[in-house]
């Protein structure tokens, strides 16, 4: 079965199903609703935990509102889980503390740069 016929799942989320490989109910079932929420995220999509919740109804055909709330906690503490476990997203280099360096003069708070080292920081 096409994953566009499977109850619960929209246009949308069948594009972004479509873009991570899975295009059908066996996709999708050898995949299970955790690990394909956790494709879309890896792709860079930014899904919403209803679609969690609708995989999971897709998968037990039955309505999303109709996952046991235990499933969904479940699923919820899965994914936190391998969220954790992500690397940081690339071009943009992991979170990490912020320091700054106070300035010289007393009761001068702000920071203080030295662009000497730099190229064209100076002028001689």
């Amino acid at each position: 079965m096409s994953i566009t016929q499977l109850r619960n799942i929209g246009p949308k989320s069948a594009a972004w199903l479509r873009q991570v490989g899975l295009r059908s109910e066996e996709d999708l079932r050898a995949a299970g609703a955790v690990d394909a929420f956790m494709r879309i995220k890896r792709a860079g999509f930014r899904p919403s935990l209803n679609l969690l919740y609708s995989l999971e109804g897709a998968l037990r055909g039955c309505q999303w509102q109709d996952v046991p709330e235990a499933r969904r906690q479940e699923m919820v503490a899965q994914v936190e889980e391998a969220a954790a476990a992500l690397p940081p997203p690339r071009g943009r280099p992991a979170a990490a503390p912020v320091t700054t360096t106070q300035g010289s003069e007393e009761g001068d708070s702000a920071p203080t740069f030295d662009f000497l080292d730099s190229p064209g920081g100076h002028d001689d």
